[in-house]
């Protein structure tokens, strides 16, 4: 009896042993990058940087696709994730919002992100934006700080008035300084928008536009060259514009307005692991949700490139507690 006893609990252990073990189901990522991909030193390598960060914490599969720009590319690309059984599919830039606007009510399990666009009404689209007016009102208060002219100026798209009257203008005032902001909207070129306004008597331009700053950055450089004591600046915001700044040029950048994209995608990745998405209401009348990344929690930050700026590192930081307090 008990070496029968012995062999039955062998019996039983082995059996144990060979219960196939069925492992959970792993997460695959979707990533559609916008024209150009990896390397443009904009938005699409933002996003690369959270994206690789989120690899080393967590376990799940990726599937990444780049556009051509078009509208048919742009859907085709996102149809070719769904098809691969991603989810959630994160789509880089404003571009997608038509396509995820079309494919968010065809495939309603899937949970789709969209980068720096809140446009797209639906449940199962996460906006994920960035509260411009908060980064422009800290420009505008450092701009107003160096200034030497007492006039600084922000160069923006016509729809960014808002941006401007309530972000760079609010931050210059906020100075308590006897310094003018400026605002040129533009519609055609860059260096003829910066020569303005720097003809008008600005030192210091804040460039509120997406793409290459490079034009802007060339006339700065080119006015400093040409006039002697010049000390005109730029500040910035990344990854909105990317420009090639050398050591001959790095001291005209003033400071920039970092946009951290890269913690945006961390976090839609860390949360699609927990089968969780933002749910914040942007756009309660429109029905659109997401998450607005501001200063509070670290989704804005002001990066100072400037010695001049350096020593006044208190009073940029107790106006970055009213800036975290306005509203997009």
């Amino acid at each position: 009896m008990k070496n029968r006893s012995i062999v039955a609990a062998i019996i039983m252990a082995l059996s144990l042993v060979a219960t196939p073990v069925y492992a959970a189901p792993t997460l695959t990522v979707g990533v559609a990058y916008d024209i150009g991909g990896r390397g443009d030193r904009s938005f699409n390598d933002a996003s690369a940087a959270g994206l690789e960060k989120a690899q080393k914490q967590f376990n799940f599969s990726l599937e990444a696709v780049v556009t051509d720009g078009t509208s048919s590319d742009r859907e085709k690309r996102i149809r070719s994730l769904i098809t691969k059984n991603c989810n959630p599919i994160i789509a880089i830039g404003a571009g997608y919002a038509p396509t995820l606007q079309l494919l968010s009510i065809e495939f309603p399990n899937t949970h789709f992100a969209i980068i720096n666009d809140a446009s797209v009404a639906a449940l199962n689209v996460t906006s994920l934006i960035f509260a411009d007016t908060q980064g422009a009102y800290l420009a505008g208060f450092s701009a107003a700080q160096v200034s030497k002219t007492g006039k600084v100026a922000m160069i923006a798209n016509p729809n960014q008035a808002d941006i401007y009257k309530d972000g760079f203008s609010a931050g210059v005032f906020a100075s308590k300084k006897k310094v003018i902001p400026i605002v040129k909207y533009v519609s055609g070129s860059y260096s003829v928008a910066a020569n303005q306004v720097l003809n008008a008597g600005a030192d210091v331009i804040f460039v509120a536009t997406q793409g290459s700053d490079s034009e802007v950055f060339k006339v700065i450089v080119a006015r400093n060259a040409n006039k002697k004591g010049s000390n005109i600046g730029l500040i910035n915001i990344e990854p909105d514009q990317y420009i090639s700044v050398t050591s001959a040029t790095k001291k005209f950048l003033i400071a920039s307005v970092v946009k951290r994209v890269d913690k945006a995608m961390f976090d839609v990745i860390a949360l699609a692991k927990a089968d969780k998405q933002y749910l914040d209401i942007l756009d309660s009348e429109a029905g659109i949700y997401g998450r607005q990344y501001g200063i509070t929690g670290g989704g804005i930050e002001f990066t100072v490139r400037s010695g001049a700026l350096l020593g006044l590192s208190d009073a940029i930081n107790v106006a970055a507690s009213s800036a975290e307090k306005l509203p997009a």
